[in-house]
């Protein structure tokens, strides 16, 4: 099945749900932490799109606190 639009959510979307800033989320992207897709862009910061259902899992799991590095 084919994920429309309001399937994804932004990078700052992700942020305001767990309640940290953008760069926080971007670094789960790049850990391996949170799974993204990457849209094509001309700007120097890459566009990313993460699933709503990936983040129902996480949230039901709470696997962020055992796969994010602490710093």
């Amino acid at each position: 099945m084919a994920k429309t639009a309001n399937d994804l959510l932004t990078v700052h979307e992700v942020a305001k749900i767990f309640r940290v800033d953008d760069t926080t989320v971007r670094r789960w992207i790049k850990d391996g932490v949170l799974e993204a897709v990457a849209l094509p862009h001309k700007g120097t910061r890459t566009a990313y799109r993460i699933s709503k259902e990936t983040v129902d899992t996480l949230m039901a799991g709470n696997q962020l606190s055992r796969g994010a590095k602490q710093s």
